[in-house]
């Protein structure tokens, strides 16, 4: 039996050097998972479909898609490499990659008709909360020319009452913009968008954009929040999440989490 304790993070600040902590906290990396999953299977993601995950990190997401998918359908975009090779690492190994033949792009400036395909579906969680508008432009740009005719493309991003106006990419901090602006933008570049009323642990709001014409197939969408059981769990989720922040800074958790780690990992 391998007693050897995992490296998850636990204890490293959001933003650090560690392949889960410099993608989010990492109490919170298997929901983030569980949510970018649940999303995009009920968007109509299923096996032999093509799926490009835009700022793919560590694979915290990717590992299910790549379970899920059939093989040569799982792309990604990673500006840092380091990330890719340490979720296939840590998280995958090397035989499910093998297997699975992913196929990823090592860029910052979205490049996804680099692979070469259009795909049916476009995940970028988080990405649009650091981009600046050039950023946001060239991505939409960029997907769009990767779509389909009845593709899904999914993003999310904070909501404020003004936009970033910086020229920068922001991290690990955030910015923000007004549903509008990403309304526009998407205008810009060709497509539709609706908001979906989509549970996501970070506080931001998800919008679906796809190409003109296609407006009746999503129709759907609109109640996908009522969907009962998926949306209890996460509402779940998000109340344990909110719990283990206000405990882990506490000195009582830290000293119990260490002896249960010693305890669950003794040989």
């Amino acid at each position: 039996m391998n007693t050897e304790e995992p490296d998850l993070g636990e204890g490293v600040r959001p933003g650090a050097q560690h392949y889960r902590a410099y993608i989010g906290a990492p109490q919170t990396y298997d929901i983030f998972a569980h949510m970018q999953f649940s999303l995009m299977t009920l968007l109509g993601l299923r096996q032999e479909h093509a799926l490009l995950d835009i700022g793919c990190g560590s694979l915290r997401a990717g590992k299910l898609f790549l379970v899920y998918l059939l093989p040569d359908r799982y792309c990604g975009i990673e500006p840092e490499r380091w990330l890719v090779e340490e979720g296939i690492e840590r998280e995958l190994g090397r035989e499910l990659v093998d297997r699975r033949r992913p196929r990823f792009a090592y860029a910052s400036d979205f490049p996804c008709t680099s692979f070469g395909e259009r795909f049916d579906f476009i995940l970028a969680q988080s990405i649009f909360s650091h981009a600046s508008l050039a950023q946001i432009q060239r991505c939409l740009s960029q997907a769009r020319e990767s779509m389909k005719h009845s593709s899904m493309f999914a993003a999310s991003f904070l909501e404020g009452d003004s936009d970033y106006r910086g020229n920068e990419w922001v991290y690990p901090g955030v910015v923000r913009y007004r549903a509008a602006t990403i309304e526009k933008l998407a205008d810009e570049a060709g497509l539709s968008c609706r908001r979906l009323d989509w549970f996501h642990i970070g506080g931001q709001a998800w919008f679906v954009f796809f190409q003109p014409g296609l407006e009746v197939d999503v129709d759907a969408l609109a109640t996908l929040n009522q969907i009962y059981p998926i949306k209890e769990q996460l509402t779940h989720y998000r109340a344990r999440s909110d719990q283990l922040e206000r405990l882990e800074s506490t000195l009582p958790y830290r000293v119990a989490s260490r002896l249960w780690r010693l305890i669950r990992y003794r040989k």
